[in-house]
């Protein structure tokens, strides 16, 4: 499993990461999309190993309030159907 999603996350691009979040409602804006990015390229394998470390209360002041809110149900919808595989 560690393998796939290390390839997936290695050869994800901006857009996937855009249409990912119009597909779940989420507009980002260009400096929301950029962190986005930049913090699943970076931060990727320390939510894979222990997704309970992942605080995103902490990244708040990153998103508007409408995205952050749908970010957080995204996350919670997603762990609770796939957390069982990490």
């Amino acid at each position: 499993m560690y393998n796939l999603v290390k390839r997936y996350v290695s050869n994800l691009t901006k857009e996937q990461v855009n249409d990912f979040a119009l597909k779940n409602d989420i507009v980002l804006s260009q400096e929301e999309l950029e962190f986005v990015y930049a913090f699943v390229k970076k931060n990727w394998e320390m939510i894979f190993r222990n997704p309970n470390l992942l605080r995103l209360e902490r990244y708040k002041d990153r998103f508007s309030p409408e995205n952050f809110v749908k970010i957080q149900k995204l996350f919670v919808m997603y762990y609770q159907k796939y957390g069982y595989l990490l």
